[in-house]
């Protein structure tokens, strides 16, 4: 009996001592929300470099196809998915504003072009930094190309009234300033502003 007293006693004071720690499934709570705030981080940084695909429209609303953007290690990579298009050589930019508004797409202002420099890549004062490589559309109306931006990033073109992906109807000369002599914009793609 004695023992049996002694026993409990000691099983009590052993009772006592770990009501004055932390159980260890409250380490493994803090560990696992650690890795999902962690997670969180990562999901939101990873998401704040993309944005969802944009959709070229024609200047009565017709869809040409698309585009999706993200940035990558040299600048920003613009994917294109062109449908319905003339074929040929078009020239394409980058505009300051993101409004599509047909038939003109005036709406869409400028070339996008932060340092004030002359238009074209062949121009000794240029290139506005929206100035893009011309791109080839299929004689099927297909446009499939990808193209860098070095330097450039999705924040920027996604500031308070957003920016425009612009085709033009002719091949753009690389140094004739404003555009390069590249005709109207017959479609465009609106980068709307981050959220």
């Amino acid at each position: 009996m004695r023992i049996a007293t002694v026993l409990a006693a000691a099983s009590i004071l052993a009772l006592a001592a770990c009501a004055d720690t932390e159980p260890v499934t409250n380490y493994v709570d803090v560990a696992a929300n650690e890795v999902s705030l962690d997670n969180m981080a990562m999901t939101a940084n990873d998401t704040a470099s993309l944005t969802p695909a944009i959709s070229f429209t024609s200047g009565d609303g017709a869809a040409l196809g698309s585009a999706s953007l993200e940035d990558g290690a040299a600048g920003l990579v613009i994917s294109l998915a062109g449908t319905g298009m003339p074929p040929g050589s078009h020239g394409i930019h980058i505009h300051m504003v993101g409004k599509c508004d047909g038939p003109k797409f005036e709406s869409a202002g400028a070339h996008w072009n932060p340092e004030n420099k002359q238009h074209g890549t062949g121009n000794p004062a240029g290139a506005h930094k929206g100035d893009l490589p011309n791109v080839t559309v299929a004689a099927d109306g297909s446009l499939s190309e990808t193209l860098t931006v070095t330097g450039a990033s999705m924040a920027e073109l996604r500031d308070s009234d957003g920016s425009a992906l612009v085709v033009h109807a002719q091949p753009d000369d690389n140094k004739t300033d404003p555009s390069g002599n590249s005709g109207d914009r017959i479609a465009c793609a609106v980068i709307a502003p981050a959220s």
